[in-house]
């Protein structure tokens, strides 16, 4: 009962878009928005936040707030709704379609907007990543009729608005992919648990019990075999039957991996930062930045090499040990040009919380992350 009180409250009212001005659109939707010809015209750049796993819409209200007062003429942010608490173990497929119709919805609601970027948490970078695949050459009729001021919406369906739309996400301009923290590897290999301490038998019984967060830890263990395919997350390192993945990856003018070097306890560096365990860049190399202390490292993104690798259907089939596994979804996202913000909070009191810390979730235990979130703010592209 208690979910469909939920249910009833989301129909009431848009909960969770911010912006400037204060806030929730059903208490003050004035304020943001340039000056032209004497009008106010409303922000076109539209930002969706995703939780992680057990996670909620509010986890990202520090970096929404923030985004607004930064951006107030030119930005909306919508912290995405639709995955929360129980909700995300029902697996990444489910959780991105149900992100891929919530978007479809904010945007057939305003014919404003332009471009769109999304900024993920955790988990929420995987059910991101599955739902632009979804969203990816699609549109939106922007219709303003429906019962109760809701608005109706389609996708469409003729060739003028398909043609539109290509290397578009849901028709609008795609801008910046951002993640923090996510496990884009997944959470089978060796070290991207570290709470396990590396040892092969509790990483071996995490395998096994994995389950027990649903259908989302068989795909962030790549325990999925649904109808004989490849696991969920190897289809999304190409353009897997009727989903975009990594064309819509590509259409992004920019993709940012935020990974912490340390203290994190539940996604490892290496699955975080899309990198080989040789890559990972030494100590010795990080730096010191009195604005961003914790910002130790930035990679550049590199113009890739993999362009020519094999990533097919059947390819994916031949797959058979977890090393090649590993190898060939390092191999496959980095056809992306990913820019890599390395993060430590070794040295910082909130360190233990370094998974929340990174996204300031709750700011009275995780606000030494927000040099972090200012860092994003500040190369944010517009």
């Amino acid at each position: 009962m208690a979910v469909n009180g939920k249910e009833k409250r989301r129909r009431g009212r848009p909960t969770w878009c911010f912006f400037a001005g204060g806030g929730d659109p059903s208490l003050a939707e004035g304020g943001g928005g340039r000056l032209e010809n004497g009008k106010r015209q409303k922000p076109t750049h539209l930002v969706v936040t995703v939780n992680g796993i057990v996670g909620s819409a509010g986890n990202w209200r520090f970096a929404a707030k923030k985004i607004i007062k930064r951006y107030p003429e030119d930005i909306i942010v919508h912290c995405s709704k639709c995955n929360y608490s129980t909700l995300t173990f029902d697996g990444v497929d489910i959780m991105g379609e149900r992100l891929a119709k919530e978007v479809m919805s904010v945007v057939a609601q305003r014919p404003e907007l332009r471009s769109i970027s999304f900024v993920a948490h955790s988990l929420g970078g995987l059910i991101a990543r599955y739902a632009i695949g979804i969203l990816y050459g699609q549109s939106a009729l922007r219709n303003s009729s429906g019962e109760n001021g809701e608005n109706k919406f389609q996708e469409s369906a003729t060739e003028y608005l398909e043609q539109k739309s290509k290397g578009r996400i849901a028709g609008l301009d795609p801008m910046n992919f951002i993640t923090f923290a996510t496990p884009h590897l997944g959470s089978r290999w060796h070290k991207q648990i570290p709470i396990l301490c590396g040892s092969y038998t509790l990483e071996k019984m995490a395998h096994r019990i994995s389950s027990i967060a649903g259908r989302t830890g068989k795909h962030l263990f790549l325990k999925d075999k649904d109808d004989g395919k490849p696991p969920l997350l190897l289809q999304m390192i190409s353009d897997y039957g009727d989903f975009q993945f990594i064309s819509a990856l590509q259409s992004f003018k920019r993709c940012v991996a935020y990974s912490n070097v340390s203290s994190d306890f539940i996604v490892g560096w290496k699955t975080s930062s899309i990198r080989c365990q040789q890559d990972l860049p030494k100590c010795e190399r990080f730096t010191k930045n009195l604005k961003y202390p914790h910002v130790v490292y930035v990679e550049k993104p590199k113009s890739s090499s993999m362009q020519n690798e094999d990533f097919s259907e059947n390819t994916i089939y031949q797959l058979k040990s977890p090393n090649e596994i590993e190898d060939t979804l390092i191999k496959g996202l980095n056809r992306v040009p990913w820019e890599r913000v390395d993060v430590n909070f070794r040295k910082s009191r909130q360190r233990i919380f370094a998974h929340s810390t990174i996204q300031v979730k709750t700011y009275a235990i995780n606000s030494a992350g927000k040099d972090v979130i200012f860092h994003m703010i500040d190369n944010f592209l517009l």
